[in-house]
C-alpha cells in the first residue's frame, strides 16, 4: 500500500475513524472500506503505545466502542488478559528493538462464550503508526489441533492413551513425581491370539475394549488418577505417577488379575482370559522412561515363564542374572574364535569289572572375567543363538583328536569318546558331512566315536534330523540316547533309530543310593531293572550316569547296566588325567575292556583326592 497514514500527535481521542490517506483520495476510500470491513480484529498502535484506531471487527471482539478503545495503551487492554513478559515484548516492538510478538490467550465473547484468539502485534515503518494490533479468532483451529492431537494420542479401539501419550505422561511424572516414586503395571493377556485366530479380529477388538474398561475401573479404585494404556496389540500399562510404595503397586495388580479373571461375553458366548503381569516400582530420581520400561518388560517376561496369570515384581538379583545370561549369549561366538573353550573327559566304566570303556567329552568356557564355566551355564544359551554350531563342530573335532592320540600310544586299549549334541546342530549344518571330515581329518575309526542326543530332542525331531542319524550309523558311528526316561518316554522310536546305547538319568540312579536307613528305592530299582532287560533285548548297551557310591554301582551290576558313569569313579578330568590312566593299565584286558579292575580302582582313588 502506498498510503500514508497520520502520524500521531493530534488529539487521541478525537476520531475512531479509519486514518486519513494523504495522497489519493479513492487510495484513502479503499483503506477505509478494507480496514472497516476485515473480518480479522485489527487496531492502529502510535509511538507513545497507544491505541489510535480500530476497526468495528476489534470493537465487537472486546465488546467496546471504538471510541473508548481509542487511547487506551496496547499493553493495558484488560480483554486481551496479557502477561507481564508478553507486555515487555510489545514495548520492545514499539521501541523498534523486535520485528512482531504473538501469543494465543482464552477470551470472553461478549455472548459469554470463551473463545482462542492469537494476539498480534506487528511494527509497522514510519511514517504512520508504529504497530498493527490484530486479534484472531483460532477457536476453530484449536479445536481441530485438539482433535487430532486426541486421534493421534489415543488407541482407535480402546479409546484408551496409546504408547505416544503414556511415554508423554511417564517422563513428566518421572519428573515431577509428588511422592517422588512411581509405579508401573506392564500387562499381556494370555491367550489372546487364539480368541483372534478363533472368533476374529472384530470380536478380538471387542475383547480390548472391555478389557480397557475393567482396567480403567480398577485404576479408578480409592486413589484413583492412574493413568491407564493401550501399548499395542494386547498390551496395556498402569502408571501410578505418585506410588506410595511397592504394596500399593502389588495391591493394584492383585485387582487386575481379579478383574480380568471375570468371564467376557464375545459373540454370545463367556470366554474366560487371564493376564501376566510385570510389576516395577522405584524412586524416579535417577530413573528414565527407557530403563524402567525395560524392567517393566523384563518382569512380565518373568510372569510369563513363571506359569502366566500372575503378577512378578522386579527383582534386582534375577536380574543381574538375566543380563550376565544376555553378556554371556554375545560373547559365545567370539569365545569360539578365541579359543576360550577346552575340554574335560568323564571315565565311563564297566559295572562288571570295573574296567575303562569310554569318556565322555565335557566342554568348559574359561571365561576371563566369570572363570570356569561348565555346560549347564551355556550350552542353553549356544543353542538360542544358533552358537551351538561353531562350537559343537569344535568339540567334536577335539574329541576325535584327542581320541586318536590315546589310540596311538595305546593301541591294545581303544577306548570311545562320547560327544553330545544338540539336534540344532543337525538343522543349522551338515553333521554327517562335519563327522565325515573330522573322522578323516583326524584318522579316528567310526566305531570309536559315539554321539549323544537327549530323548526329547530325538523324539522332537523328524525328517532331516532322522535321516542324518541313519546315515551316521552306516558309517559306523555308534549313536546313544542321553538322558533316558526324562523325556517323552515313548519306546517306539527305539525300534526306528539306529540307536546303540541308552544313558540313564541320574534321577533313577540316585534312589539306588542307600539312605540312612539303609535302604534303597525299590521303585526305582525296578525301573532300572526294567529298561535294562528291554535294552538288552533291542540289542542295546546301557549306561548309568550318577553314580556316586559302591551301594548304587554294586546294585546297578546285579540288575545288568553294562557301564557307569559319575564322581564313585571319576570326576571330569584333563586330557593328560586319561592318558596318565591309560598309561598304567595292563597291556592284555580281558573281553576287550582297557583298563584292569585294580588299575580302575587306582584312579578312582586318585581322583577322588583331588
Amino acid at each position: 500500500m502506498n498510503a500514508t497514514l497520520d502520524a500521531p500527535g493530534g488529539d487521541p481521542n478525537a476520531t475512531g475513524a479509519a486514518p486519513r490517506v494523504a495522497t489519493d483520495g479513492h487510495r484513502e476510500v479503499d483503506f477505509r472500506v478494507a480496514f472497516d470491513s476485515a473480518r480479522l480484529a485489527m487496531a492502529l498502535v502510535d509511538r507513545s503505545g497507544r491505541i489510535s484506531t480500530v476497526n468495528p471487527a476489534f470493537a465487537e471482539l472486546l465488546d467496546a466502542s471504538a471510541q473508548s478503545l481509542v487511547g487506551l495503551p496496547v499493553t493495558k487492554l484488560a480483554p486481551l488478559g496479557l502477561d507481564r513478559r508478553t507486555r515487555a515484548a510489545c514495548a520492545a516492538v514499539l521501541r523498534g528493538e523486535r520485528a512482531e510478538v504473538r501469543c494465543t490467550r482464552r477470551l470472553k465473547h461478549p455472548g459469554g462464550a470463551l473463545l482462542w484468539a492469537e494476539v498480534g502485534l506487528v511494527a509497522a515503518g514510519p511514517p504512520g503508526p508504529a504497530a498493527v494490533l490484530t486479534v484472531a479468532d483460532v477457536s476453530e483451529y484449536r479445536e481441530l489441533r485438539e482433535r487430532l492431537r486426541h486421534l493421534e494420542m489415543h488407541d482407535p479401539v480402546t479409546r484408551l492413551p496409546n504408547r505416544s501419550l503414556f511415554f508423554e505422561r511417564l517422563a513428566t511424572a518421572l519428573a515431577e513425581s509428588a511422592t517422588g516414586r512411581v509405579g508401573l503395571c506392564y500387562l499381556d493377556l494370555d491367550g489372546f491370539k487364539a480368541v483372534n485366530d478363533t472368533l476374529g479380529h472384530r470380536v478380538g477388538d471387542e475383547l480390548l475394549d472391555l478389557v480397557g474398561r475393567r482396567l480403567v475401573q480398577c485404576a479408578a479404585g480409592p486413589r484413583g488418577g492412574h493413568l491407564v494404556a493401550r501399548l499395542g496389540g494386547d498390551e496395556f500399562a498402569l502408571l501410578v505417577e505418585g506410588s506410595t510404595g511397592t504394596q500399593q503397586l502389588t495391591d493394584l495388580a492383585d485387582a487386575l488379575l481379579r478383574a480380568l479373571q471375570r468371564p467376557f461375553r464375545l459373540a454370545g458366548q463367556r470366554h474366560t482370559i487371564s493376564a501376566s503381569i510385570g510389576v516395577v516400582e522405584r524412586p524416579s530420581a535417577g530413573t528414565g522412561p527407557t530403563e524402567l520400561m525395560q524392567a517393566a518388560d523384563t518382569t512380565l517376561y518373568w510372569a510369563k515363564a513363571d506359569g502366566k496369570a500372575r503378577w512378578t515384581l522386579f527383582d534386582p538379583e534375577r536380574n543381574a542374572h538375566r543380563m550376565t545370561r544376555q553378556a554371556l549369549s554375545s560373547m559365545l561366538r567370539p569365545a569360539v574364535d578365541r579359543g576360550e573353550f577346552a575340554l574335560d573327559f568323564q571315565p565311563i566304566v564297566g559295572l562288571a569289572d570295573e574296567t575303562l570303556r569310554g569318556v565322555e567329552a565335557l566342554v568348559r568356557w574359561r571365561h576371563p572375567r566369570f572363570g570356569t564355566l561348565g555346560p549347564k551355564e551355556f550350552i542353553g544359551l549356544a543353542e538360542e543363538n544358533g552358537a551351538i554350531v561353531p562350537l559343537g563342530r569344535w568339540a567334536l573335532a577335539e574329541s576325535c583328536r584327542q581320541a586318536r592320540g590315546w589310540q596311538l600310544r595305546h593301541p591294545g586299549l581303544p577306548i570311545y569318546v562320547s560327544v553330545n549334541v544338540a539336534v540344532r546342530q543337525v538343522w543349522d549344518s551338515d553333521l554327517v558331512t562335519d563327522v565325515a571330515d573330522v573322522l578323516e581329518e583326524t584318522g579316528l575309526p567310526p566305531g570309536l566315536l559315539q554321539l549323544e542326543l537327549t530323548e526329547n530332542e530325538v523324539m522332537g525331531s523328524g525328517g532331516r534330523p532322522v535321516r542324518a542319524l541313519q546315515a551316521l550309523s552306516e558309517m559306523g558311528v555308534r549313536i546313544a540316547i542321553d538322558d533316558f526316561g526324562t523325556g517323552y518316554s515313548n519306546l517306539a522310536y527305539l525300534s526306528r533309530l539306529p540307536v546303540r546305547a541308552l544313558k540313564l538319568d541320574g534321577m533313577f540312579v540316585r534312589g539306588f543310593q542307600a539312605g540312612q536307613s539303609g535302604r534303597t528305592d525299590r521303585a526305582d530299582e525296578t525301573i532300572v531293572a526294567s529298561l535294562v532287560d528291554l535294552a538288552h533285548k533291542l540289542g542295546l548297551t546301557v549306561t548309568a550316569e550318577c553314580v556316586e557310591g559302591p551301594v548304587q554301582a554294586e546294585r546297578l551290576r546285579r540288575i545288568g547296566c553294562d557301564t557307569g558313569q559319575g564322581w564313585h569313579y571319576s570326576k571330569p578330568v584333563a586330557p593328560e588325567r586319561i592318558s596318565a590312566l591309560l598309561a598304567s593299565a595292563p597291556r592284555e584286558a580281558p573281553r576287550g575292556n582297557v583298563v584292569s579292575q585294580d588299575a580302575g580302582r587306582r584312579a578312582r582313588g586318585a581322583e577322588r583326592r583331588t
